[in-house]
């Protein structure tokens, strides 16, 4: 298995997430729910403890590393994201392909694709730079210590508020799949699908870059 890892940035900390984390991320996803109506952000302490307990149930599989997001400035955990959909390239490719059949990822074996996804933060730290160094700081660890080739990022199609801050990223759109998963509001979701691949990713990094800078620039003038 991938072992658990902390990735350090300037305004935040992705921690493995552990159970003791419940009642921060409870305390975040308490606060202003009001964009969270295409998202999967628990409700109630009960639902964190479901929720915290599903990612590490999860992780254990081998397939998903689950972080939380810590605030360095206030200490607090404003949110949580992960890896997902972890897989390794192996010929002759295992039939039929998809998730979770070909070898587990491990340290010394790490994922050729991955998805960054399930992420969630408080209202309080939405729009301040929070999400644009987070992501920074997993796809740095994707492609520049996993050698990953591809880096999946998706959303409900509806959600106009995510794609739009996946497209600032830099991912390339590419496409719709429609009926594909249940929704949060009892319908079927239809899927936006975006990416990001190997050779695009310095292009992708100096451009989070220099968002970031900008961000942390504006915020001391």
């Amino acid at each position: 298995m991938l072992n658990p890892v902390t990735l350090h940035g300037s305004i935040i900390v992705l921690e493995p997430m552990k159970i003791e984390h419940s009642d921060q991320l409870f305390e975040a996803a308490s606060e202003d729910r009001a964009t969270y109506s295409y998202t999967n952000v628990p409700n109630g302490r009960e639902d964190v403890e479901r929720y915290v307990d599903s990612a590490l149930n999860a992780y254990s599989k081998g397939r998903e590393l689950p972080f939380v997001v810590r605030h360095i400035e206030t200490g607090r955990i404003v949110g949580t994201t992960r890896f997902l959909a972890l897989e390794v390239f192996s010929w002759p490719p295992p039939w039929p392909p998809g998730v979770g059949t070909g070898p587990l990822p491990t340290d010394k074996n790490p994922p050729t694709v991955a998805e960054i996804g399930s992420t969630w933060y408080s209202a309080s730290s939405q729009r301040t730079g929070v999400n644009t160094e987070c992501k920074l700081l997993m796809l740095s660890y994707a492609f520049d210590f996993w050698h990953t080739i591809r880096v999946t990022l998706k959303t409900d199609a509806r959600n106009m508020r995510s794609r739009s801050a996946i497209q600032r990223i830099g991912a390339t759109f590419e496409g719709i799949r429609r009926a594909h998963v249940p929704a949060n509001d009892g319908s079927i979701r239809d899927t936006a699908y975006y990416s990001i691949v190997d050779e695009e990713w310095p292009t992708v990094r100096k451009k989070l870059q220099d968002r970031f800078q900008q961000g942390i620039d504006k915020k001391k003038g």
